[in-house]
């Protein structure tokens, strides 16, 4: 998605706070190096939505899997090139 991120991850031992810090900062150093600017890439904060049963999983891998074709950016799942997954 070119404006924002749908991420299905599941936690361990480090709290979800601290792996939305890491991975912002990483990707802002790489964007910002390949695209030769400095500052924000992403704004602050984040929205997350907690899956605590099996149950729930599927709509909501198959929600995420299917926003590129829900915001036009391809005409088919299988068009998009990050689309494979189990989930479908």
């Amino acid at each position: 998605m070119p404006d924002h991120l749908h991420w299905l991850v599941q936690l361990e031992k480090v709290p979800l706070t601290q792996v939305m810090q890491t991975v912002k900062s990483r990707s802002t150093l790489a964007v910002n190096r390949a695209m030769n600017r400095s500052g924000a890439f992403w704004q602050s904060g984040f929205h997350d939505r907690a899956i605590r049963d099996n149950q729930d999983l599927l709509p909501f891998a198959r929600y995420i899997i299917a926003n590129p074709l829900r915001a036009g950016l391809v005409e088919r799942i299988g068009d998009y090139p990050l689309w494979d997954a189990v989930w479908l």
